[in-house]
């Protein structure tokens, strides 16, 4: 199954942020995209490794061995 081509809107919705921060992302080339005649066209899997490449693990905090402070 081929990967479905997003419109600049989708892919923003995905994202949970604007179009124009999605623009950004193209006109700086930090995120790969397809150009269709004018149209601009951003790949699901694209979007799901750039999600995956800025996913931060948590720390674990670390606790004290002597227990709560007094």
């Amino acid at each position: 199954m081929a990967d479905r081509l997003l419109p600049v809107a989708e892919a923003a919705e995905r994202l949970g942020t604007g179009e124009r921060f999605v623009r950004r992302l193209i006109s700086e080339r930090r995120i790969r995209y397809v150009k269709i005649g004018k149209y601009v066209r951003i790949a699901d899997s694209v979007l799901d490794a750039y999600i995956e490449e800025r996913t931060v693990e948590p720390v674990r905090s670390r606790r004290s061995q002597y227990g709560a402070a007094a």
